[in-house]
């Protein structure tokens, strides 16, 4: 069989256990992919695991896409192609899962598969990874992934472009390679050229060229984010036992307890360690704090922290706290886009440590509006997984005038009879 091939993408012909195509618009990765997978089926029996993140039906897959390879291969007398799987006359066999849906357990039908292909990877969760990887473990099994990237701390990113596994093959494609198979010339250069006169750069780098993104697409503090990676604001940021260390809660129980641990020199606001976690009691935050040996100065907690509550016995997360040897200080109570015009403001001043906070950043870049389909316009802030760190750094914005590196002692509140 004479198939012309991409020359960047001929590597998935070779014996390699991870493959990875990634780029822009253009760059042919999943068309190649399908290709190469109805050849290499129709050489030898594999079994062919295709796979992402979310797949509520077939058509959620790429089932189609190998459909349509079929008939441009002419292979439609080899493959039969049924409702939910694939197969070949050799015993070949093509099957679809998504794989938030899985546990390790359920995952583990999977076992005998010769090659997983992990489609828009870009959306596979860190979770979905850790359950799936240590099941592919056949002798010989391959695993490939093709994405366009978002963000250069995604999980499949981080681990198959910055950190591969050994015995990796890590490909970038973009439209460069469709113009020189011949493929469609004149209508790519036409979208190109339109979209690089009409979308801003960083927009155009990454669906044209394949870069990386500094924040999700409508992300609140897209600007502020690109900016402190320009300015190398998100760095290695050391502390300083000579300065005060603050922390900055946002209290949570069912979902995350977010912390952000910092420090002040002059006007600037030094981030230097971050601590999330959930189902977690406030002595258990406290201790982590005290383990990490700092020069503490005040706890800040949010407006509501005076509130007592019936699981504390009554008693609130200030009074809590207060028990525990801190000396705390109440976050102002302010309508969330006033904070969010401080937190602006503030970010200039802000440097990142990139690992001790790296999941702060993680949530800043992600942090993004709902967008009601009734309106089409931004609306308030989407609550999820990542608002919490971004509520706290909006917090911290708010108390960093309070942040001060004077020598005092923590106050002694059992002896004002508060507690």
């Amino acid at each position: 069989m004479a198939i012309e091939f991409p020359d960047r993408l001929r590597f998935l012909f070779e014996p390699h256990p991870y493959k990875c195509a990634y780029g822009g618009r253009y760059g042919l990765k999943s068309w190649s992919v399908a290709k190469a997978l109805l050849i290499l089926g129709a050489s030898k029996p594999l079994r062919i695991l295709c796979t992402r993140e979310v797949q509520k039906s077939i058509k959620d897959s790429v089932h189609s896409l190998l459909s349509d390879q079929i008939a441009a291969l002419g292979l439609g007398a080899f493959y039969e192609i049924l409702d939910n799987e694939i197969r070949g006359k050799n015993g070949t066999s093509f099957v679809f899962a998504g794989l938030a849906q899985h546990t390790i357990e359920s995952i583990k039908s999977f076992e005998g598969v010769d090659i997983v292909w992990v489609e828009e990877a870009k959306a596979v969760s860190e979770r979905s990874w850790r359950v799936l990887l240590p099941t592919i473990r056949k002798a010989g099994s391959e695993v490939w992934v093709t994405f366009n990237p978002e963000l250069d701390d995604d999980p499949a990113f981080k681990r198959f472009v910055i950190n591969p596994p050994p015995g990796c093959v890590t490909v970038k494609t973009s439209y460069r390679d469709a113009i020189e198979a011949g493929w469609m010339v004149d209508k790519i250069e036409e979208l190109r050229l339109h979209d690089q006169a009409t979308m801003s750069p960083a927009e155009y780098r990454n669906i044209w060229e394949g870069e990386c993104l500094p924040a999700v697409q409508g992300a609140i503090y897209a600007g502020e984010i690109a900016q402190a990676i320009d300015g190398g604001r998100i760095c290695n940021v050391p502390y300083e036992a000579k300065f005060k260390t603050y922390a900055v809660f946002d209290l949570g129980w069912n979902d995350q307890t977010s912390i952000i641990i910092a420090q002040r020199h002059l006007s600037e606001l030094r981030i230097i360690d971050y601590i999330e976690d959930s189902h977690r009691t406030l002595d258990w935050y406290s201790a982590e704090l005290r383990n990490r040996h700092y020069n503490w100065g005040r706890v800040f907690l949010p407006h509501d922290a005076t509130h007592a509550t019936l699981n504390a016995g009554g008693k609130s997360s200030a009074d809590i706290m207060k028990a525990l040897k801190w000396d705390v200080g109440m976050i102002p109570n302010m309508p969330i886009e006033t904070g969010i015009k401080q937190a602006r403001m503030a970010f200039n001043k802000v440097y990142f440590d990139k690992t001790k906070a790296d999941r702060l950043i993680q949530c800043l870049k992600r942090y993004k509006r709902n967008i009601p389909i009734s309106t089409g316009e931004p609306a308030s802030p989407v609550h999820n997984e990542y608002s919490h760190g971004a509520d706290c750094f909006r917090y911290l914005s708010l108390i960093a005038n309070q942040m001060s590196n004077e020598d005092w002692k923590p106050i002694n509140y059992s002896n004002r009879g508060i507690i």
